[in-house]
């Protein structure tokens, strides 16, 4: 440190000491107080960068002591008129600024540019208000960098201070930039889906050690933003085949971000060329969007289970009877719009049946449930008085259930569903489990492709009744073991008459 430098944090620190406050005249005078004020011997001014004020250690200092515990609290007043605008002492803190030359624009932390700058109008009444009334929030730093305030930071540079910082000591950088900004902003939905979609897929990348985990996948940051899944997807598309145009559309609360998504099936230009429209021209173009894709997907869906039908037709057929039946019936769901409603519905993936024809069904195949058998009957929350109905038409009784926890919600009028039910049936007097062989009602595994269910369920039926004849109705997946009937058995596997044959008079159930 040079001598004229030290001197001038010396005269500085005299001058604060006997007036209370000093404004400092030239630029080597104020790096001389951000000095005194990293050490905590001086504080800012919250609307004048280049006004300082005094601290008890200073007062204590100049009483002739080190300010430590004990020591008489001999502060000088201030002269009459001094120029100065008292603070209280515990709302500025040594600022992280100090060794910055004055009015060095701080850099931009990566999780900072998740919510936009103000425009320039609300920006300039900010920087007003900071001039009237002081910088009230502290400018929150990571690492050196902005991670929430760019706005006030921005605001303080037009009137000419430095913005009050605060350093963040947390662990959760991406949660306390959302907190802080979710609660100061009224976004729509639209606009915290776009937020969603920067966390989801963050194109510049991010300091894992320092930004945390910032690639949240679509749901959790859905949950995190109070907004549903769909709504982080249409804007993670927006964002990757949509013109920035149509971001800022979102962003600006022009358009919502449902719209915005079928804007961006069209060509870049297309798009340029319809934000160019009035609003509701824009959302009228959007709907007739979405109706022409969703006449081309309830089309493709037509073909699929036209093609699915007719392959799976050819290996059903009659069996013999069995005490063990497990069963997992292609519901036919109702729906509120034939073309919207199919989307993610069985029939895309396979022929479902109407509730009567299962019922009938039973009959068809041969009336497969000896005398005293056993029924394992899959069911959804809303078919299950169908289930119901379809199980004391097969002959059998409820005596009771098991539950498969999907772990992941999906859809529903009523309620997201994320568990199915398989119900047990019995008819004559079969066996039960042996005590203490039972398992247990709930299981939880990660649903797979459509309507598969996890193996788990057929392994426990095959633990509580080893070595009998089983039949899968309805199977997709033939196991060992297992005689298979269904449209997407595969032919061979489909009827197992030996091993049902073996059976049929030397097994009671």
């Amino acid at each position: 440190m040079t001598l004229a430098y030290a001197s001038a944090q010396s005269r500085i620190l005299d001058l604060v000491k006997t007036h209370g406050s000093y404004r400092c005249e030239s630029k080597q005078e104020q790096e001389a107080a951000r000095k005194l004020n990293g050490k905590g011997l001086i504080r800012r001014d919250p609307k004048d960068g280049f006004l300082w004020h005094r601290l008890d250690r200073s007062a204590e200092t100049a009483a002739g002591g080190e300010g430590g515990p004990g020591a008489p609290d001999s502060r000088v007043q201030p002269e009459e008129g001094a120029d100065r605008l008292p603070a209280p002492v515990d709302e500025i803190e040594a600022s992280p600024t100090a060794d910055l030359p004055p009015l060095t624009r701080l850099p931009h932390h990566p999780l900072a540019a998740l919510f936009p700058m103000l425009p320039d109008d609300e920006l300039r009444r900010l920087a007003d208000d900071i001039e009237a009334n002081g910088q009230q929030e502290p400018v929150w730093l990571l690492d050196g960098k902005i991670l929430d305030g760019r706005n006030r930071e921005a605001a303080c540079h037009l009137v000419g201070i430095d913005a009050w910082t605060k350093e963040y000591e947390g662990k959760d950088p991406l949660g306390f930039v959302l907190s802080l900004n979710l609660h100061r902003r009224h976004l729509t939905e639209s606009q915290r889906a776009m937020v969603a979609a920067r966390i989801v897929d963050w194109e510049r990348g991010i300091n894992q050690n320092t930004a945390g985990d910032a690639n949240l996948h679509a749901r959790e940051a859905g949950r995190r933003l109070s907004i549903s899944e769909r709504a982080v997807k249409a804007a993670k598309r927006v964002r990757d085949h949509g013109v920035e145009a149509l971001s800022d559309a979102i962003r600006d609360g022009r358009i919502s971000v449902h719209a915005g998504e079928a804007l961006s099936h069209l060509e870049r230009e297309a798009q340029e060329e319809a934000l160019r429209l009035e609003e509701k021209q824009i959302v009228q173009r959007a709907k007739e969007i979405r109706q022409k894709r969703q006449e081309i997907r309830h089309a493709v869906r037509l073909t699929h289970m036209a093609h699915v039908a007719e392959a799976g037709s050819s290996t059903a057929g009659k069996v013999g009877q069995f005490p063990v039946i497990y069963a997992d019936p292609p519901w036919q769901f109702g729906v509120r719009s034939e073309v919207t409603g199919r989307e993610k519905s069985a029939e895309n993936h396979y022929p479902t049946m109407p509730t009567d024809r299962i019922c009938a069904l039973f009959d068809e195949i041969g009336a497969p449930a000896k005398a005293d058998c056993v029924l394992f009957l899959w069911a959804t929350n809303p078919m299950l008085p169908d289930a119901f109905r379809v199980m004391a038409a097969w002959g059998f009784t409820y005596v009771h259930h098991w539950i498969w926890d999907k772990e992941v919600a999906g859809t529903g009028y009523w309620g997201r569903d994320r568990h199915e039910l398989l119900l047990i049936g019995r008819r004559g007097n079969p066996v039960s489990p042996l005590p203490g062989s039972q398992p247990e009602t709930v299981y939880r595994e990660r649903k797979g492709r459509h309507s598969a269910k996890p193996d788990y369920f057929a392994e426990q039926i095959e633990r509580l009744y080893p070595a009998m004849p089983r039949l899968e109705m309805f199977c997709r997946s033939p196991r060992p073991g297992w005689t298979a009937w269904g449209f997407e058995a595969g032919a061979s596997t489909v009827i197992n008459e030996r091993a049902c044959d073996a059976h049929n008079d030397g097994v009671q159930a």
